[in-house]
């Protein structure tokens, strides 16, 4: 009697490979019906979210256009008296929509009584519009979702900004609708938060008990080169090394431990390159890495984690914008529309944007930057893309208008540029000057420098490019790697160029200390091939 047919393999999240059976027959049906419980529970939880998500859109949709009616009515009595009828119907096309709302007003919240304390040197960047606002979306928490318990009920005119916890799987609102409209991306849209008057503003810093903890083995072969953590999932985040492979972790134990899931290797076709950078798809099921334009390889590839068949796990994309040599940089902007942007050795800055499936580039700037683009990165409240050359220069490049808003020459090379997740007006520069390789501007003031951060480096080495930065949460502090084995933590409030503390992390330089979004752990790569996990208690 022939053997049945096998069944096809199929994606799997990590819940559904807990419920795969194994081929040898072993009896586990104890761990199976654990396994089948646990997800159906995630997926009842998932589909109650959704349900609630459109609803609560809706409902919200409702408001806007009640408020839009109402607003145009008076400016229409404010105008000519005369004039007191205003079109009642709004356009039905969603994609018009769409389109009104991304030209609204950013989503920053001025508080007119603080503002009218501040300089007149720092006007406000966003003057708002009489479009509506965008609806912010709501991001809920695993301990808070109730399906019994409605969101008109529970919800507020100002939004929570982030999450204690993100279960796996669990999207926002704004995915939900996203998926369902036909968009692209959840997009995590933020509060603004003035942190820029807090600078300098405390005689001592706030200290940050942080205890070096546990460490585990990379399982790269060769010297690590980035850290990214998911953007949709706390619990997953990839490392990249010269070896060319990306693996795939979990963490485990709130922090105490992390698992490796997966290992794919996506070296470059032809010259059998590394990654030089690695940026997360915003809806974290994807991630884009950037290699090099030298020998007519490709430049881009995009690893599907989803993907069933390993062959076809990594694509690698045909267009070939960057002209020669390294792409330093790889980010996603923080807009509506899913796009990336990409920095070179070939002063290039490239925008990348999806039409029907395919990515097709478009070159912003070759010949403002006279030297390496080494970092770029997108303003949150207003297009405008960040670079930070080795030409010593900082470029803010107006999308909507094609041209530089405003440009930057500093005394000292820059090696990258990250804005700050809360103070949508602040960003930090990583130079190549000791003891003040960090600087804060501020974008409303264009060329002048707020504070400088460093550290007095002990060994030899020469400032390092790979050696990056990362916010906190909050805003407030600042991680670096060095090239001793430290990490070095900035409070940004603190009345000094110095470090407010420094933690022994590893036993060689460190390259990258990120934050976790939800528990309290800071996790590092090193040069000695290990993964720090360090615990804030």
């Amino acid at each position: 009697m022939k053997p049945p047919p096998k069944k096809a393999k199929m994606e799997m999240d990590p819940l559904e490979e807990r419920v795969m059976v194994e081929e040898n027959g072993e009896d586990r049906s104890e761990d199976e019906e654990e396994a089948l419980v646990a997800l159906i529970e995630h997926r009842t939880k998932e589909v109650e979210q959704l349900r609630r998500s459109i609803t609560y859109y809706k409902s919200k949709l409702t408001e806007a256009e009640k408020r839009l009616r109402d607003s145009r009515s008076k400016l229409a009595r404010l105008r000519s008296p005369a004039n007191l009828k205003v079109p009642e119907n709004l356009p039905d096309n969603g994609a018009k929509r769409v389109k009104e709302e991304r030209r609204s007003a950013s989503p920053i919240h001025i508080d007119k009584g603080h503002s009218r304390t501040k300089a007149q040197s720092r006007p406000q960047l966003v003057i708002p519009a009489v479009n509506p606002k965008i609806v912010q979306p709501l991001k809920l928490a695993d301990s808070n979702m109730k399906a019994s318990v409605g969101l008109e009920s529970q919800v507020t005119n100002s939004f929570p900004t982030q999450s204690n916890s993100k279960p796996y799987g669990v999207s926002s609102e704004c995915e939900a609708v996203g998926l369902l409209e036909g968009t692209k991306r959840k997009l995590e849209q933020k509060q603004h938060k003035e942190l820029i008057p807090l600078i300098c503003s405390r005689s001592s810093p706030c200290i940050i008990r942080c205890h070096p903890g546990s460490h585990i083995c990379s399982q790269h072969k060769r010297k690590l080169r980035s850290l990214v953590l998911n953007p949709i999932n706390d619990q997953l985040f990839v490392t990249s090394a010269l070896d060319g492979v990306v693996n795939l972790w979990q963490i485990q134990a709130r922090g105490s431990n992390a698992s490796l899931l997966s290992s794919t290797d996506c070296v470059s076709p032809k010259q059998r390159r590394w990654q030089e950078d690695i940026a997360w798809h915003p809806l974290g099921n994807s991630l884009f890495s950037a290699y090099s334009a030298d020998g007519g390889d490709s430049q881009i590839s995009i690893l599907y984690l989803n993907a069933s068949q390993e062959r076809k796990r990594v694509r690698f994309l045909d267009e070939k914008p960057h002209l020669k040599g390294i792409i330093n940089s790889i980010i996603f902007m923080p807009w509506v529309d899913v796009c990336f942007t990409t920095g070179g050795s070939d002063h290039a800055v490239i925008l990348w944007s999806e039409k029907d499936g395919e990515w097709k580039p478009k070159v912003l700037h070759r010949n403002i930057h006279s030297s390496a683009v080494m970092g770029v990165a997108g303003m949150q409240q207003k297009q405008i893309v960040l670079s930070a050359g080795a030409d010593k220069r900082i470029i803010g490049y107006d999308l909507l208008c094609g041209r530089a808003d405003f440009k930057n020459q500093i005394e000292s090379k820059c090696m990258s540029v990250l804005p700050n997740p809360t103070d949508f007006n602040l960003y930090m520069v990583q130079t190549g000057a000791p003891e003040k390789q960090l600087r804060l501007f501020d974008v409303r003031l264009r060329q002048t420098e707020i504070h400088a951060f460093g550290w007095k480096q002990e060994s030899s080495e020469s400032q390092s490019a790979l050696i990056n930065q990362a916010w906190s949460p909050d805003g407030l502090y600042i991680t670096s790697g060095s090239a001793d084995p430290m990490v070095h933590i900035f409070d940004i409030r603190y009345n000094s160029h110095r470090p407010s503390q420094s933690v022994k992390a590893h036993q060689k330089r460190v390259f990258k200390a990120v934050w976790h979004h939800s528990l309290p752990l800071l996790i590092s790569i090193s040069s000695d091939l290990q993964i720090g996990l360090h615990k804030i208690v």
